[in-house]
């Protein structure tokens, strides 16, 4: 079975903790739209969303300090690490209640293939993979476009047993956030907390990670809420109907709009500006 488990941000550091929730809600609707019921979701926060969980999504609520003074969706990186590893620390304590093979870390506002449980249920329960490939998807255009390097650039990005994480026994989601964080040790900064080293933190300590074979994931921009502040810019794909498909995104703009969007003359012109940039550079 596999266990996607995710963090909430403190909502003192939110720009709109309504837009958090709004951008919560399409994700969990794209990951509870799986092909196969074999899975289940961790949910950790500060405040219980104020909508009704999907099924088989769990809300694990925990009392951790705010990780900054308020100041927006943007925090110094050791305070943004400390606080989404110490939550994605108590959703894998939570977790271990359901016995997962596998689990996915994801962002709260990402959205991932509805294939992916099928997929790990139909593999070996030690097999661990990779999303070296994915999309990225402009939340206010609508437009998509395939990235590669896509675990260097998101944290939606890695299926791995459920062991791998030594989950520590003497624990429970109630724990202090220190205790968790002294459990886990440096599982914490480099693979809970962060992604871009997390493959090769896996495979110094002796697990074979394999490249997923599809782009299983996809990467929310422009939401207003993404902590690294990532913008997609210049020409793009209009957002397709197997797309939105597979992966439930919450597409409201028409067709001829989101083609518009793609490869209308802004869309040019930013891709222009960008490629001066680096000309320049």
């Amino acid at each position: 079975m596999l266990a996607f488990v995710t963090s909430l941000r403190h909502p003192q550091n939110s720009s709109d903790y309504r837009r958090v929730e709004s951008l919560l809600r399409e994700t969990l609707d794209s990951i509870t739209g799986q092909t196969r019921s074999d899975f289940v979701v961790i949910v950790v926060g500060n405040r219980e969303p104020s909508f009704r969980l999907p099924p088989k999504t769990v809300f694990v609520p925990v009392a951790f300090e705010a990780p900054a003074p308020p100041n927006g969706p943007r925090t110094d990186r050791t305070s943004f690490v400390w606080d989404k590893g110490t939550k994605i620390g108590a959703g894998l304590l939570a977790a271990r209640e359901y016995a997962p093979t596998h689990v996915m870390i994801f962002d709260a506002d990402d959205y991932v293939s509805n294939q992916l449980a099928d997929f790990v249920s139909s593999r070996d329960g030690n097999a661990a993979w990779v999303l070296r490939s994915g999309w990225m998807y402009s939340h206010t255009r609508e437009v998509i476009k395939p990235i590669d390097r896509f675990n260097k650039t998101c944290g939606t990005s890695f299926i791995v047993p459920f062991e791998a994480y030594a989950v520590p026994a003497s624990l429970s989601p109630q724990s202090s956030q220190t205790a968790i964080a002294d459990g886990f040790g440096d599982t914490l900064p480099n693979v809970l907390g962060a992604h871009r080293d997390a493959e090769e933190w896996f495979t110094s300590h002796g697990l074979e990670v394999l490249p997923l074979p599809f782009r299983g994931a996809v990467y929310n921009v422009d939401t207003g809420e993404n902590h690294s502040g990532k913008s997609f810019r210049g020409l793009a794909r209009p957002v397709s109907s197997p797309l939105i498909r597979q992966f439930g995104l919450p597409v409201r703009r028409s067709r001829a709009n989101r083609l518009w969007e793609a490869i209308g003359p802004r869309a040019a012109v930013e891709t222009f500006r960008s490629r001066l940039r680096l000309f320049r550079g």
